[in-house]
């Protein structure tokens, strides 16, 4: 997969490979909810979002390039009119779709459908194990909405269905419960990093773990990590001893990219900055070419000595930790993960810093009272259209 074959499959993951193992692809900002942590700041439909043909087009160089799977998310994909017409080109055309949604449009008859595809993976966004936790940071009503997304799912048959959480630190404690959830509708449990991205760049301070709770999560993954999807999200926590299950690596540029609505390529679905842009599947040649060619995913695919972490005896653990943390907390690079678990980051987080802004935000311009009920008719411009 790449002019050299290292003997460690890690080394070869860092040099990057012909094809992402997998990319995500935000398909709309719109949304009917308006998550405090949002990633992307979604809400509003971006005017120039790929058209259905450029999408199919997307797809066919997807399936040339061998790519195995493509993580489908938003905004709420669902709420475009081609979203099912997309998913299905997607998998006659041999490439995997699992997509994240909030839930609103999992009815009976789309679970139904689900469980009838092989090629399709649903995964239901849920930040709490109670609404009462879950609602105050995505929106009253949203814990109802995902719950009776996953009973419709487990009464329609699909197999396999994952509970997708961002851990904060109001619902560390609630791991179990998490997992208890799970168990009941047959799902498998994934849980995620809150990174100060998007509008989560707002909330990270009072809403990311604290240092003990970090620990509880370590410990907790340590004894329940081989039935507990991770991606790359914790391998930061593995400078406390042993390496945790996943990829313990930065794979941005390397393994995993984000293509967004608008077709800008991103090294890393939690670096949407002009900083981390790599180029246009539109205006570059393709996504095939942004990929093999662009100077950035070149540099980052370039063995890297650390920079200051590399001092610490813990870095082949860590790997200095999660590029997207490091650069939306104002952290250089090179230095700890604002979340570093031997405490370096904190003292950096003490120093003056300046934080980037994000590249984009179309969040709702008025507070948003969720919806727990789907739109009326498919969603246009605005995602909330026909909706009391």
């Amino acid at each position: 997969m790449t002019a050299t074959q290292p003997g460690r499959l890690v080394d070869q993951f860092e040099l990057g490979l012909q094809a992402p193992i997998c990319l995500t692809w935000e398909l709309t900002y719109a949304c009917n909810l308006s998550c405090v942590h949002c990633l992307s700041s979604s809400g509003r439909r971006d005017p120039g979002e790929l058209s259905t043909e450029q999408c199919k087009s997307v797809i066919d160089e997807l399936e040339r390039m061998q790519v195995f799977y493509v993580n489908v998310g938003g905004g709420e994909p669902t709420v475009r009119s081609d979203f099912w017409e997309l998913i299905d080109y997607a998998t006659a055309h041999h490439v995997g779709v699992k997509f994240s949604t909030n839930g609103v449009r999992i009815t009976p008859d789309v679970a139904r459908k689900l469980a009838a595809s092989d090629y399709v993976d649903v995964q239901i966004s849920l930040d709490g194990a109670t609404a009462e936790v879950n609602d105050a940071v995505r929106g009253s009503g949203s814990f109802a909405m995902a719950t009776r997304a996953l009973e419709n799912l487990s009464t329609a048959g699909f197999t396999d269905a994952k509970i997708s959480v961002v851990m904060t630190r109001h619902n560390v404690d609630q791991l179990d419960e998490f997992k208890a959830l799970a168990d009941h509708y047959g799902a498998t449990l994934r849980i995620t990093r809150l990174r100060p991205s998007g509008r989560g760049a707002d909330v990270w301070d009072r809403l990311h773990p604290t240092a003990d709770q970090q620990r509880t999560l370590y410990d907790w993954l340590v004894a329940h990590g081989d039935r507990v999807l991770t991606g790359d999200s914790f391998f930061h926590l593995s400078a406390y001893g042993q390496t945790l299950p996943g990829l313990n690596l930065c794979g941005a540029g390397r393994v995993v990219c984000l293509i967004d609505p608008v077709g800008d390529v991103y090294a890393c679905p939690f670096a949407i900055h002009e900083q981390f842009l790599a180029g246009n599947v539109l205006r570059d040649g393709g996504f095939g070419t942004v990929w093999r060619e662009s100077e950035l995913f070149r540099e980052l695919r370039t063995p890297t000595t650390g920079g200051a972490c590399a001092k610490c005896s813990h870095f082949d653990s860590c790997r200095g930790g999660c590029m997207a943390a490091k650069f939306f907390t104002g952290l250089p690079l090179d230095g700890p993960d604002p979340e570093c678990v031997q405490g370096y980051g904190e003292a950096a987080l003490a120093l003056e810093r300046v934080v980037p802004k994000p590249a984009v935000d179309h969040s709702h311009q008025i507070p948003l009272t969720p919806i727990t009920k789907p739109p009326t008719r498919p969603c246009d411009t605005n995602p909330l259209s026909g909706c009391s």
